[in-house]
């Protein structure tokens, strides 16, 4: 069953309002469909990627530079394809754009892979488990939002079914956002797993000064805490520092990157995204190198995607979401067939592939035509 052709489709949805961290802002929910079609007339269903701005590009490098490298390959070849594509990364272009695209590709392989043989992408990578709790990403910063605002968002996501929280914080000095960071624990309650996200906003010192003010409040995890420039130096000081775990992740695109993080012994939690690393096939050897490191497995985002990856291995952990209606109506309304939320779990797809439903009608009208 070989690759025949690819449809990519940009998405982008304007959002009502800022959902930004520390570092960065988020105006509109953009996305990038692979629909890869094979000689046999399966057709892949797979969307990734919360990028901001750069849609039109990525469907170009899909279109015009990697599909002529893999159409006739067999969708079985999973390392061969994608050996094909990274071999592209060369010094002179945007590889994090690249990667992304190599991402889109690679999914959608895993997905038709999982249709042709009848089983779920979770199913092909180990099958650990069935279920995952799952989280909301929240605690953005509103202007005039107030402590008494952060404890109704944290409700609000309990009686989403969330198992916890993400919460923002690098964006204020270590005393405000130990302040909001009380304000939400004190509001979710003891039994809600809370975590806190920088999105390296900080210095190493304001970063350890913030992280033993709340040390007492039972922090699941401390995500990218210090500037990008020196990050995997700077969280190696911070974790030994506090007895709160270090995550990060996220902003590598590759797995060599994540190498880096575990030999400098700058993290306990790697949230590495399929999305933004390659797709699926790098993400494994992410995983492999976490596991003989013993370092946990989160992700970034991308549920849909990561629903199926966590579950697979041992030492998977949370699924992140956005509760917030206006946050994501990708997550909200497009994912036809979203499995529903209990109890702060979420049962993993069973269908082969990603077994992902979308909206067409939410295509049509949100579709950018280039």
């Amino acid at each position: 069953m070989r690759i025949e052709s690819i449809e990519a489709i940009a998405i982008e949805i304007p959002l009502k309002k800022n959902f930004g961290g520390s570092t960065y802002s988020v105006l509109k929910r953009c996305t990038i469909i692979a629909r890869m079609c094979t000689d046999e007339g399966l057709v892949s269903e797979v969307y990734n990627g919360d990028n901001r701005e750069h849609g039109a590009e990525i469907v170009r490098i899909i279109h015009d530079e990697l599909f002529p490298l893999v159409r006739g390959v067999s969708i079985f070849e999973h390392e061969r394809i994608w050996e094909k594509m990274f071999a592209l990364t060369i010094a002179n272009r945007d590889r994090k754009m690249l990667l992304e695209a190599i991402s889109c590709m690679d999914c959608a392989v895993w997905d038709l892979t999982g249709k042709a043989l009848g089983k779920s992408v979770c199913a092909l990578l180990g099958g650990y488990r069935a279920r995952l709790p799952i989280i909301s990403i929240g605690g953005y910063y509103m202007p005039g939002k107030t402590l008494a605002d952060i404890g109704k968002e944290l409700e609000s996501y309990r009686k989403a079914g969330m198992a916890g929280c993400k919460f923002k914080v690098g964006g204020l000095t270590p005393e405000e956002d130990a302040k909001r960071g009380n304000a939400a624990r004190k509001a979710a309650g003891p039994d809600f797993i809370l975590a806190v996200d920088a999105n390296r906003g900080w210095t190493v010192q304001d970063a350890i000064r913030f992280a033993r003010l709340v040390e007492p409040l039972d922090i699941r995890w401390f995500e990218e805490p210090c500037h990008w420039y020196d990050d995997a130096a700077l969280m190696a000081r911070v974790r030994r520092a506090t007895r709160i775990p270090v995550n990060a992740g996220q902003c590598e695109i590759t797995s060599h990157g994540v190498r880096r993080l575990v030999e400098a012994g700058a993290v306990d939690f790697v949230n590495f995204d399929a999305s933004e690393g390659g797709g699926v096939t790098d993400w494994r050897r992410a995983a492999a190198i976490c596991a003989a490191a013993g370092v946990q497995m989160a992700h970034h985002e991308e549920a849909q995607i990561a629903q199926h990856l966590l579950a697979a291995v041992p030492h998977g952990t949370y699924l992140e979401c956005f509760a917030d209606p206006e946050r994501d109506p990708v997550w909200q309304r497009m994912w036809a067939n979203r499995p529903p939320i209990r109890d702060g779990m979420f049962d993993v797809s069973k269908e082969p592939g990603f077994g992902l439903q979308l909206d067409e009608d939410m295509i049509r009208r949100y579709r950018v035509n280039y």
